[in-house]
């Protein structure tokens, strides 16, 4: 999303600058003057772009402390936002450009919490970590560490995959630690289980993570039934209480936590434009530059709303790690998708949220189509008028 407009700055005409500027949200650039040797733009994000630039360039009292640019300034450079959304994303590309180095430190800007599943290591292990990698299965982004360890350990009770970080040498001498005697891990450490073993219960606990829980759920719901139909009253019931923990926490987990390769979404925020929407895909955690729908324009199209948004949305990618891949390639790298899931999770967990998502759903697989149109509508209502489902 590049910056749209670019304006000359003259001290001596500075008053009719500040009136060709709109009083909008806006992210703006301000470029020195060439003959200030080193010197470097100055890239600022704010919610009334004349008054800020006012405030920056107008003439100051030589005793004031307030800082002023308008002996450095040349020109600026500005791109009009419409929501919270779009001003960080332009906010985080352009910073990309001025400070390739340092953008995430200036822009306070840090990878969320994933609970992550290796799967290289022949005896895997999850663990929280914040750097994605091409290789593992990747769940979220957390709002905090601490919630993603609770799922974590919460998660690890359902399965008995190892929780140490040491190596594996499968020897029947190692003591082995308090999961192993508590019967919460197969203990592979000193031959507990075979590899073929370890390796079942380990795509169990990575099926719970792609369904969300709907595979272990199924499975004790069935075995449920059949220990109920076979008079075993005592073990359905213990069956019962292990699928009503498995239950809580399918329900306590966040909507946008989900391995991420899956993580397929729809933002939509007020565009700039009049009565218009700013639709922002997500792809596998990837944010795609807007697509505008323009409801004052929609009438003399020969397209409906709905059919223009299903071709924007499919059809629907299936859920095979391609960006993870893609960024090991270098299409996407794998620091501009963290960057991508830190703004997302920091506009989703934030409150206020601004907008409203919706998710790709997996059973079928498929758009709310409907329920997609009539957040446009709510998004389009004036304050105060809004009417929910």
């Amino acid at each position: 999303m590049e910056f749209e407009r670019e304006i000359k700055f003259d001290p001596a005409r500075a008053e009719d600058f500040f009136e060709s500027l709109p009083s909008r949200p806006a992210v703006v650039r301000i470029e020195p003057h060439e003959a200030l040797a080193g010197a470097r733009p100055v890239l600022l994000r704010t919610a009334d772009l004349r008054r800020r630039l006012r405030l920056l360039l107008s003439e100051r009292d030589a005793s004031s402390k307030r800082l002023n640019l308008r002996h450095y300034a040349e020109a600026i450079r500005f791109r009009v936002t419409a929501s919270r959304f779009e001003q960080a994303l332009v906010h985080w590309q352009q910073a990309r450009i001025l400070w390739p180095t340092n953008y995430r430190q200036r822009l306070h800007l840090y990878a969320p919490a994933f609970v992550k599943l290796n799967l290289t290591n022949p005896y895997p292990r999850a663990y929280i970590t914040r750097r994605l990698g091409a290789e593992g299965l990747c769940l979220g982004p957390f709002i905090t560490r601490r919630v993603a360890e609770g799922f974590l350990e919460s998660w690890l009770d359902l399965f008995r995959i190892r929780r140490c970080q040491i190596k594996i040498r499968r020897d029947p001498e190692f003591p082995g630690c308090i999961y192993s005697e508590m019967k919460m891990c197969l203990a592979p450490c000193f031959g507990g289980c075979t590899l073929a073993e370890y390796s079942d219960e380990v795509s169990r606990a990575a099926a719970f993570l792609r369904s969300g829980g709907g595979s272990l759920a199924d499975a004790l719901a069935q075995e449920r039934e059949l220990a109920s139909a076979q008079l075993d009253f005592e073990h359905a019931s213990a069956l019962h209480k292990r699928l009503e923990k498995v239950q809580q926490l399918r329900r306590d987990l966040p909507e946008l936590v989900r391995p991420i390769e899956q993580l397929h979404a729809i933002v939509l925020v007020r565009a700039a434009p009049e009565n218009a929407i700013a639709l922002f895909t997500v792809r596998g955690g990837q944010i795609a530059d807007p697509f505008v729908l323009r409801f004052g324009e929609l009438a003399g199209q020969p397209r409906s709303a709905e059919q223009i948004l299903r071709e924007l949305l499919e059809p629907v990618p299936t859920p095979d790690e391609a960006n993870l891949k893609r960024a090991a390639s270098g299409t996407l790298t794998i620091r501009d998708l963290e960057d991508h899931l830190a703004l997302l999770a920091r506009w989703f967990y934030g409150s206020p949220r601004e907008g409203e998502i919706f998710f790709q759903e997996t059973r079928p697989v498929s758009w709310p189509y409907r329920r997609i149109l009539r957040a446009c509508g709510r998004l389009l209502a004036p304050l105060g008028s809004e009417k929910h489902d």
